[in-house]
């Protein structure tokens, strides 16, 4: 996740954003974060579903509650995917009261089943995303704040110094390349991770 997917930095107020509104439109970018990868949440809607049967506002009050309320479900994910999972026959409804309430079948727990190891990691990455939104986000948000202090401190202060601007500039450049860094090495972290399980999963077939 880049954390411009979760905020539009281009469209907060100076000094995050740029004053030129043409540029903004220009620069802006259109990424997204994904609580859930390609075909997770199909997953995530039946092993809830598997706890008790749910009605489609049901379903999303509960991803909502398992992200520790970071993540809110639309209705346009869940319930076209609610009808995927009854077509696939692993879902079946009823109605009552006006609301279509849905229960896992037998298809759908050995589907569970079989992918009992993928499912217990979406989990897991949800919920250890929402705990981390609520403490090291937090000080994330903490240093960033002292940076961009520091930063326009000097930058009102010391306006007359081109060689404090230019080395201003250079030391958030470096910053930026670091953590870029930092993000590449996390990512190689995950590929190797899920390498490591997809190759566990290979040897215990």
């Amino acid at each position: 996740m880049r954390f411009d997917d979760y905020f539009d930095f281009d469209n907060l107020p100076w000094p995050f954003g740029t004053s030129d509104r043409r540029g903004r439109r220009r620069h802006r970018r259109r990424a997204r974060w994904r609580w859930f990868e390609r075909g997770d949440l199909k997953f995530a809607i039946l092993a809830l579903i598997a706890e008790k049967p749910m009605h489609g506002y049901e379903v999303m009050q509960a991803l909502e509650e398992e992200s520790a309320g970071s993540y809110k479900a639309s209705p346009g994910s869940v319930y076209p995917t609610l009808q995927l999972l009854e077509d696939q026959g692993h879902l079946t409804s009823e109605d009552y009261g006006g609301k279509k309430v849905y229960s896992i079948t037998d298809s759908g727990r050995a589907f569970l089943n079989e992918n009992r190891d993928h499912v217990k990691r979406i989990f897991d990455r949800v919920s250890q995303f929402g705990d981390r939104l609520g403490k090291d986000m937090a000080a994330l948000t903490r240093r960033l704040s002292r940076l961009t202090r520091t930063t326009f401190q000097g930058a009102v202060s010391w306006f007359e110094d081109d060689q404090l601007f230019s080395d201003m500039k250079a030391v958030l450049d470096r910053a930026v390349k670091d953590m870029d860094a930092a993000w590449d090495a996390a990512r190689e972290r995950r590929r190797a991770a899920r390498a490591e399980a997809d190759s566990g999963e290979s040897a215990e077939a």
